[in-house]
């Protein structure tokens, strides 16, 4: 009962902490207008919440596993009320910047609910799992769905209030009915923590995440734009478009848990690479038809969900006792992943007057995630749970 109930209240708050990471995407075009902006500058606003989100993933990781995931949780989710509400008071391109830098935090909830759950359960079930915890990037598609509404009805002011208030419920909803998991007869010092460097694994791990992961929150992020500025699409539609982004590469992430139980990460991971390479070759040469790039989109969408699902599957195994430091490195790298190719994409789009030239950065990306899995990791049977496939 109590695992379970931890696993249900901690992916609902990852969803409203990830709504509010993702806050700046669904309206970043009424905000250009507001404030005439560049596209750089757009940009910048969008991709400003990942970084601090993605950096900030290996310390909380690690305060996950020495002081549990209920209490840091719980004050992670008030402290976002902070940039929340002054963000809806915010009057300047400058103060939204400022805002949404410390917004930036809500994606380090990724990193503190991976830990709280695996503790819960046992190596055999954590693909699976870890999976489900991970619907929490619903969060995206959700603010994507919603959030254009809200500003439409309210205005941009009540875009955040409003996610200030639920994410104080929930943080006191969170704080009441869950718990954490025995904890280990001692804590784990800071240098035990960081010790995960020292695993080839922990480093294999991040730099396909930065793939995965990164990929995931770079069209999350970005789409809504893309489909804006490719294909004339309103902010409702291109909204609806992202959502439905979101909501294919979320649903699918169990499934890539259960394959690489099943058949090994290496064999699912293989797939994924090849299949994001077609499409970035793809992307890198024409952007031009809308059924195409849809087409695309969805394929790519369900990649990254099995990528993602399969990558953390192994999180767990890298360091006994040490999975929220090693889901803060990994998590930090697939949250870099997202951080950097937005603003590639506002100065590609500047400089070029297309973007085409960015996905092509995304093909170099692929094949070095391809290499380093056919070059790195040691084969490993079906059903051989507990040994990590990969060398360290």
């Amino acid at each position: 009962m109590n695992q379970t109930r931890a696993l249900l209240f901690s992916t609902v708050a990852m969803t409203l902490s990830f709504m509010i990471w993702s806050v700046f995407a669904p309206i970043a075009g009424q905000i250009q207008e507001l404030y005439n902006l560049s596209t750089l500058e757009k940009s910048v606003l969008i991709a400003t919440p990942v970084l601090l989100g993605s950096i900030m993933r290996i310390p909380m990781g690690i305060l996950t596993d020495r002081y549990g995931g209920k209490k840091v949780f719980t004050l992670t989710m008030l402290f976002l009320t902070v940039p929340t509400v002054a963000a809806g008071f915010a009057d300047s391109y400058i103060g939204l910047l400022i805002c949404a830098l410390f917004i930036g935090m809500a994606g380090t909830t990724f990193a503190i609910s991976i830990a709280f759950v695996s503790r819960w359960y046992p190596p055999e079930r954590q693909g699976f799992i870890l999976g489900i915890a991970g619907l929490g990037n619903l969060g995206s598609a959700g603010a994507n769905f919603l959030l254009p509404s809200v500003y439409s009805s309210l205005g941009i002011s009540w875009v955040f209030f409003s996610l200030a208030i639920v994410i104080g419920i929930m943080a006191l909803a969170f704080r009441s009915f869950t718990q954490d998991p025995p904890k280990p007869a001692e804590p784990k010092t800071l240098k035990q923590s960081l010790s995960v460097t020292k695993h080839k694994s922990t480093w294999f791990l991040s730099v396909y995440y930065f793939l995965t992961f990164g990929g995931f929150v770079t069209f999350s992020n970005y789409l809504p734009t893309l489909l804006k500025d490719l294909f004339r699409m309103n902010a409702l539609e291109a909204g609806m478009g992202t959502a439905g982004f979101v909501l294919a590469a979320t649903l699918i992430r169990p499934a890539g848990g259960s394959l690489a139980d099943r058949f090994g990460s290496k064999r699912v991971l293989n797939v994924v690479f090849l299949g994001i390479l077609a499409i970035a070759i793809v992307l890198s040469a024409t952007l031009e038809s809308l059924p195409v790039f849809l087409a695309l989109c969805v394929l790519l969408a369900f990649l990254l969900g099995l990528g993602n699902g399969a990558v953390f599957k192994l999180v767990p195994e890298v360091s006994s006792g040490n999975t929220g430091a090693v889901t803060g490195f990994v998590g930090a790298a697939g949250g870099i992943g997202g951080f950097f190719p937005p603003i590639v994409l506002g100065m590609v789009k500047d400089t070029t007057s297309h973007y085409n030239l960015a996905f092509a950065f995304m093909v170099i990306f692929a094949l070095i995630c391809l290499f380093l899995n056919f070059s790195g990791v040691k084969p490993k049977q079906p059903g051989v749970r507990k040994k990590l496939e990969y060398s360290a």
